[in-house]
């Protein structure tokens, strides 16, 4: 919206449940490339709305993927999910592609489920399919652009913004924070190869499969860590409100990147004070921005130099 991309690309707005509209679209644009990111993404309203998380998280996955079935060409697809499909054991090892899926709430449960239908799928009807399909698991995204509800680094801007104090409901909480240019290369570049090994009549496209997109591990921090990191680039205050009686949310989360390095070529770029310095950087600019010609161009200097 603040960047009115609508007027600069075909855009669609439905619902990814309704599958004959996701089908109508995808037979209508005939893509050569899927980038999968839809989702009902917010862990605290997975809680109040488990039904439409299930419900969009995974059969709207599954329309996507009913969608592609009938191509008879090259295309390559990368189905986004999350770093919260794996069952957490709240342990310090980082979490491989191998380990088993599972999920506490509703949407990182929906998440593992929407993992199992992708790689069902994959194995039931891609098999000989010149589609390819891959899932992508990236670890906690940070950055300009992000509004939502109940996500650290926006309540953070906007208290910030307003002058008040950073409430911080899980400050010892772990996560493996990174830039959302990160993962989006890597989104990117996959896709490429996925592409070029499918018009290269590959017997079995290599790239056909799940991939974790995360940071290093220095950049696995706490979020008091982050808003105090957060406050070194825009003084403020932070108020611990930790609630004991809260719903469940996970307390240490670490992602393995050993296998995107190896097959792909790709790491990280940024560490955790670039990343945080640059996110703090895009939203004070934006709010001093006066029109959307301005906070594009805050946009692509910050793609640029990340690139």
């Amino acid at each position: 919206m603040q960047l009115e991309l609508a007027k600069d690309i075909n855009h669609h707005i439905g619902d990814l449940r309704e599958d004959a509209l996701v089908k109508s679209l995808v037979k209508q644009e005939k893509p050569d490339v899927v980038f999968h990111l839809a989702a009902q993404p917010l862990v605290r309203r997975s809680y109040r709305e488990p039904v439409l998380t299930w419900q969009t998280n995974v059969i709207g996955t599954i329309n996507v993927m009913e969608a592609l079935r009938p191509l008879d060409y090259n295309c390559a697809a990368v189905l986004i999910t999350t770093d919260k499909v794996y069952e957490n054991k709240e342990w310090v090892h980082a979490y491989r592609e191998i380990d088993p899926l599972g999920g506490y709430e509703p949407y990182s449960s929906s998440k593992g489920a929407a993992e199992i239908a992708i790689a069902s799928w994959r194995k039931s009807f891609f098999t000989n399919s010149p589609v390819a399909i891959a899932s992508v698991r990236s670890g906690n995204v940070i950055g300009g652009g992000d509004w939502s509800e109940d996500r650290i680094v926006p309540d953070a801007m906007r208290a910030l913004q307003q002058n008040q104090s950073i409430l911080v409901r899980n400050p010892k909480a772990t996560r493996p924070w990174q830039h959302v240019l990160e993962p989006l290369g890597g989104y990117l570049l996959l896709a490429e190869k996925m592409y070029a090994a499918g018009e290269n009549n590959s017997e079995k496209n290599p790239f056909t499969d799940a991939f974790n997109f995360g940071p290093n591990i220095t950049s696995n921090r706490s979020v008091k860590d982050l808003v105090e990191e957060i406050l070194k680039y825009w003084p403020g205050t932070w108020s611990d409100v930790s609630d004991p009686h809260a719903v469940h949310e996970a307390n240490l989360l670490n992602l393995s990147i050993d296998k995107v390095y190896h097959q792909l070529n790709w790491q990280p770029k940024w560490d955790f004070s670039k990343t945080i310095a640059t996110t703090v950087a895009w939203y004070r600019q934006v709010f001093e921005a006066k029109s959307s010609s301005a906070i594009r161009q805050i946009t692509k200097e910050q793609i640029n130099s990340y690139y």
